[in-house]
């Protein structure tokens, strides 16, 4: 096994990744094509080779202090002051090609946007059942929202909700390879055609628009042109940039229940209306932090003028409006 981790140049000609790494792990290694020698400022793609050039012009030759799989990403330490720590990520995006990313804590915290999404549920409903497409791989788990999922084939979209069995919303979740991939094939027309169809639609992607000029292959003029003429094309299908994959989840979630009240409220049931055919009143809405915030300062408790509310204050709240 090759005890060092090595950095080259290139000799192909023309590449969009002008460097080579060789990573010391298994017998021979993991052989990668890089546009970077380090992940300084941003994440560093990567892309698998399977035979080392033999006329590659070595830059660096560092020895290894551990270089250790775990899960889905291979953890490299260096046997250097600086520069010592890094890990490389690997991934898939839709139909099953590798992504490979080389990262380091703080490249990687530089991509996760530091914010807290809401706690409340989306519209008010209690449990909201979204359908996602059995064709989704690595689907969103909606783990930290108020969701029940069921996963079926949808005509349209990765995931939906449904009104008394009709698809009345869908959303279509792209990272950014598979959105330009789409674009450039054409295949994203076609989706929103589909989508178009539906009364209420979108396209989420898992990163933010800047990334998308920075794109190793297609140029960003292409992209911008591309995107551009797809909403000019479909104005009813917003092509939303999420920024992160938890923002994505959280965005879709908001959205399709927003939309699937909206359908209710255009044509409603016999669940919609349960509570009041029965004569009983409709649970009100839950209040908001600032509403409590408001209420504990009137009342005389210590509360911070911004941040998140303390479990005692959300306490005293309800015990003193079930009193009333």
């Amino acid at each position: 096994m090759p005890e060092d981790f090595v950095i080259a140049r290139n000799p192909e000609e023309g590449s969009s990744l002008p460097y080579v790494l060789r990573i010391p792990y298994g017998d021979r290694g993991v052989l990668l094509k890089a546009r970077e020698t380090w992940p300084r400022t941003s994440k560093v793609y990567c892309h698998r080779f399977e035979e080392w050039p033999e006329n590659a012009e070595i830059i660096e030759r560092v020895p290894v202090t551990s270089c250790v799989r775990r899960g889905a990403a291979i953890d490299l330490v260096l046997d250097r002051s600086r520069e010592a720590r890094s890990q490389f990520v690997i991934s898939y995006a839709k139909g099953g090609r590798q992504a490979i990313f080389w990262q380091t804590a703080r490249t990687a915290k530089q991509a996760r946007p530091h914010v807290r999404t809401p706690r409340a549920r989306a519209s008010g409903v209690a449990e909201l059942a979204i359908v996602v497409d059995s064709q989704e791989r690595y689907a969103w788990k909606f783990s930290d929202q108020h969701v029940v999922t069921d996963r079926r084939r949808l005509p349209a979209g990765d995931y939906g909700v449904m009104w008394e069995d009709e698809l009345v919303a869908a959303v279509e979740r792209k990272s950014l390879g598979d959105l330009v991939s789409s674009l450039t094939t054409g295949k994203l027309k076609y989706q929103l055609t589909a989508l178009a169809a539906l009364p209420h639609a979108a396209v989420v992607v898992e990163e933010r628009y800047s990334r998308a000029f920075q794109h190793e292959v297609v140029r960003a003029s292409v992209i911008a042109e591309s995107l551009a003429e797809c909403q000019v094309a479909f104005p009813t299908v917003p092509i939303v940039f999420a920024e992160s994959r938890k923002l994505a989840q959280e965005w879709a979630y908001r959205f399709l229940g927003a939309a699937w009240v909206a359908a209710g409220q255009d044509r409603p049931g016999e669940e919609y209306f349960a509570d009041l055919a029965t004569g009983a009143e409709l649970p009100a809405a839950e209040p908001t932090v600032a509403e409590i915030r408001a209420w504990a300062q009137a009342n005389g408790l210590r509360v911070s003028d911004r941040g998140r509310l303390s479990a005692e204050v959300r306490t005293a709240y309800d015990a003193a409006h079930r009193a009333e």
